[in-house]
């Protein structure tokens, strides 16, 4: 079916035919649905190769669909905007989306902290930690890698069984009677590898984002979690405020 657009005043083209791509993706494609080739939007929409590939940029930009060489271009799945600073839950923040979490405990065991690990808890070397590995999902979907390093002592009889009855943070407090203090993350796009692709069932071609929590406890760090999330499905906000004495430049 040709859908040839009209140019209306005052509108380009390119913008006209993404606005019809969105309504498209919207309406009738899911997320990571690939979309039709270059050649065959023009010929349903009568418009040059040229104005296809200015509406394709215009959507990459706005982070609706994503490119994979050799491949395609695809649909964006929904992003998860979580807001900066606040203390982070996963739970809350999917179900303030609407939507249904869930968490995976996929191995639990308990260790010996070696140097890297003791310098992340600052602990001693060789003082016994657990190490958990979860899959975080909303909807079914998967959306966090998380392993989370917690020092034996400070968490005593800790099971598997406990994380799969309750999350982690509510064992903290009506359990252990844990009061956080705050919480340090740190951010960074990393290259996805095999098994974050696997477990988060996206393709290596999508950049991971790496994160890192330090979780305090009166200055003491009681969680050290390194998590792998899609970098296609997350965006992070940060609000800034001067302080009295300064202003934006």
């Amino acid at each position: 079916m040709n859908a040839s657009l009209a140019p209306k005043e005052g509108k380009p083209l390119y913008s006209l035919l993404m606005q019809k791509l969105l309504k498209k993706m919207a309406s009738s494609m899911k997320p990571d649905e690939r979309l039709p080739a270059e050649r065959e939007i023009s010929l349903q929409y009568g418009v040059s190769r040229a104005t296809v590939r200015q509406a394709l940029a215009a959507l990459e930009r706005m982070g609706r669909i994503y490119r994979v060489q050799g491949r395609g271009t695809f649909v964006s799945p929904q992003k998860v905007h979580q807001g900066l600073p606040g203390f982070y839950s996963f739970s809350t923040a999917m179900k303030k989306l609407g939507k249904t979490p869930l968490s995976l405990v996929l191995s639990f065991s308990e260790r010996e902290a070696e140097e890297y690990l003791a310098e992340k808890l600052k602990v001693h070397p060789g003082l016994p930690i657990y190490q958990i590995l979860r899959l975080r999902l909303a909807d079914n979907e998967p959306m966090l890698l998380e392993t989370s390093y917690l020092p034996v002592e400070r968490f005593p009889g800790l099971t598997k069984q406990a994380l799969e009855e309750s999350t982690m943070y509510r064992l903290f407090r009506s359990r252990y009677g844990v009061e956080i203090n705050h919480a340090i993350e740190a951010f960074q796009s990393v290259q996805t590898d095999a098994r974050t692709a696997q477990y988060l069932g996206m393709s290596r071609a999508v950049p991971s984002l790496r994160i890192e929590r330090f979780t305090y406890e009166r200055g003491r760090i009681i969680e050290y979690t390194e998590s792998f999330a899609r970098g296609d499905q997350f965006v992070y906000t940060v609000r800034l405020e001067p302080s009295a004495k300064e202003e934006f430049s």
